[in-house]
């Protein structure tokens, strides 16, 4: 996108990620988004526009231990990226790190609290580049409170539903270059029923629903535009017994290991509206 890193980034870059999204072909007037051609591009390309789907607590183990949901995500995506969550896998700490580069040692957050950050963050680097960012998530949740006080826009939202339907009229209004949507239902239902409950694989399957939706609605809107589409969660989850039937904050695989997906894109031809819909079919094969 054209900007520098926070000046308190330490993360690898991200040239290792995508060197292992294969070639894909330019698309021609006609093709599928999936269909090859004799042109090609390189994985490499300047990305104009960028939408990051935070899932609270689904993890690597989560994901293996139910390869239908995990299927789809490798169906909407180009690479998968293993990592490890920041230590103690807590929401504000992870998401602080992701946002930043930082370890929690730098940029503050050692624990589950939810201050303001006061450190450079990617969102304060867009700004500089003059790009415009916003963070959609729900009221009084950790992405809702510890990256304010940006040049930035922000939507509180009452619940999962309406940070997604929030989401998808930004996407219509075209007006963002970074987009953050955050979905909280699986991480609080896991607390209070576990994990593998039903009432939680449900959750988690909701927001493989919502990734694909956004996945949808990102070839629709953005298909003029270079993108980038990412599911980024935070950190896992294990099963516990007592008041919570379910918690995170332990150096376990349950918890610490995680995945992210991703999906890069060029601009597509200029019959991007004839792109996009062949786009929404393949999309509801996958599903």
């Amino acid at each position: 996108m054209g900007i520098e890193p926070p000046t308190v980034c330490s993360a690898l870059p991200l040239g290792p990620v995508l060197a292992a999204v294969p070639e894909s072909p330019v698309p021609q007037n006609g093709d599928s988004p999936s269909e090859r051609s004799d042109a090609r591009y390189s994985p490499r390309f300047a990305v104009q526009r960028v939408l990051v789907y935070g899932a609270d607590a689904i993890g690597r183990v989560f994901l293996d231990n139910h390869p239908d949901l995990k299927q789809r995500l490798v169906a909407a995506t180009d690479v998968e990226v293993e990592l490890r969550a920041m230590f103690p896998p807590k929401t504000p700490v992870c998401y602080a790190s992701i946002f930043t580069g930082a370890l929690p040692e730098v940029h503050g957050i050692r624990k589950y609290e939810r201050p303001v950050l006061t450190c450079d963050t990617l969102f304060d680097a867009l700004a500089r580049a003059g790009k415009r960012a916003v963070i959609v998530a729900v009221k009084d949740c950790s992405m809702d409170i510890i990256f304010r006080n940006r040049q930035i826009d922000y939507f509180t939202e009452e619940d999962d539903g309406a940070v997604l339907k929030r989401t998808l009229a930004l996407l219509e209004e075209d007006e963002h270059d970074f987009i953050v949507c955050y979905n909280q239902e699986y991480d609080d239902v896991l607390h209070r029923a576990g994990p593998e409950s039903p009432d939680a694989v449900a959750a988690a399957q909701r927001h493989v629903e919502t990734f694909v939706r956004l996945w949808q609605a990102t070839e629709e809107r953005w298909a003029g535009q270079s993108r980038a589409l990412l599911f980024a969660p935070d950190h896992g989850a294990h099963n516990t017994s007592g008041a919570k039937l379910g918690d995170h904050g332990e150096d376990i695989p349950e918890d610490m290991d995680v995945l992210h997906f991703w999906r890069l894109r060029p601009a597509a031809p200029t019959d991007a509206a004839e792109y996009a819909r062949r786009a929404w079919d393949e999309a509801a094969e996958v599903w």
